[in-house]
């Protein structure tokens, strides 16, 4: 880890909470009345997951958002700092609610609907010079559903790249499904790029994992494709590698936040100075260990815990991509 700045990762992005409906007895239907039998409350979104578990695995991490003055407010706040989050550069506005998302799950499926609330009127110009200078490098995820954040994608990137930050994204889903990103622009900028793989065929129209990367392979990105019970692909400087995912079966809760919860391995991998393969291998960990428990933040304690657990855990065999 750095030595010479207070945070070792800046995290820019979404905050909400997460209301999660576990076992329903029916796939979600309009016009009926249902049951869950198993509800939880907790810390949400994207960038906020990631941030959380970087920091249970051992990075020193500090966010900047913005949520309402609300009671999912101080949720959140309190969630991020009984983490170890830095929250000094999250911005509460009293006019504003904070955004919420409901999670649906009925068997390995799911549905989700958002309110996006504050998230919506985060901006990139309200990201203080101070906190770059004080991080090693940057993150931020689900850009689709931050205007504000996605519009000035290219400005606060090339600020990080002028500050000596890496940087890292992850776009997440788009809810309008249009997928307008400037990839010729902004894939330059990053050093990782961390979509999974329905996310990356709908931004480049291929229709494979495979072929998506060849249409990349002219970036110096480091592409990192996770592909779900299919394991993890990267892809960088022409060179691919991939891993297995792990059979979770008899720990399987839920697999929210597993996406954000590999970005964190991954990157705490890198910070750590490991080869990419191993923050690859890292990745994968990360996230089968964060699905053994509800929300996106409670399976992963610690590094020692995330290590120790992956130990009783078998890799699927076959094919991965």
């Amino acid at each position: 880890m750095s030595q010479d700045k207070k945070f070792d990762v800046m995290v820019v992005g979404e905050l909400n909470v997460d209301l999660i409906l576990n076992k329903l007895n029916k796939p979600p239907q309009f016009g009926k009345e249902q049951i869950a039998d198993e509800m939880t409350l907790t810390l949400g979104s994207s960038t906020a997951i990631y941030a959380a578990n970087s920091n249970s695995l051992g990075v020193d991490v500090a966010f900047c958002g913005k949520v309402g003055s609300d009671q999912f407010g101080s949720l959140v706040m309190n969630a991020l700092s009984d983490k170890g989050v830095n929250t000094d550069y999250v911005i509460t506005d009293d006019q504003l609610k904070t955004g919420a998302t409901v999670i649906f799950r009925y068997d390995n499926d799911r549905m989700m609907v958002t309110h996006p609330g504050a998230m919506n009127h985060m901006t990139v110009p309200e990201v203080p010079d101070e906190l770059f200078e004080k991080s090693h490098h940057i993150h931020t995820s689900a850009v689709f559903l931050q205007p504000g954040i996605k519009k000035d994608l290219l400005p606060l990137f090339r600020k990080a790249k002028e500050f000596g930050l890496t940087t890292s994204m992850d776009t997440q889903w788009d809810p309008q499904e249009e997928w307008d990103l400037d990839f010729e622009r902004l894939l330059p900028l990053l050093d990782f790029f961390l979509p999974n793989d329905q996310e990356l065929l709908q931004l480049t129209g291929a229709s494979g994992v495979d072929e998506a990367l060849d249409q990349l392979s002219g970036y110096d990105t480091c592409i990192v494709v996770k592909c779900g019970d299919r394991g993890a692909v990267m892809q960088k400087n022409g060179r691919k590698d991939a891993v297995p995912a792990y059979n979770v079966a008899n720990n399987f809760v839920d697999a929210v936040g597993a996406g954000d919860s590999f970005n964190a391995g991954f990157i705490h991998g890198f910070l750590e100075d490991k080869p990419l393969k191993e923050c690859l291998a890292a990745g994968n960990l990360a996230a089968a260990v964060s699905t053994t428990a509800a929300g996106g933040t409670d399976g992963i304690q610690s590094y020692r815990q995330v290590s120790e657990l992956g130990k009783t855990l078998e890799l699927r065999t076959g094919k991965q991509e």
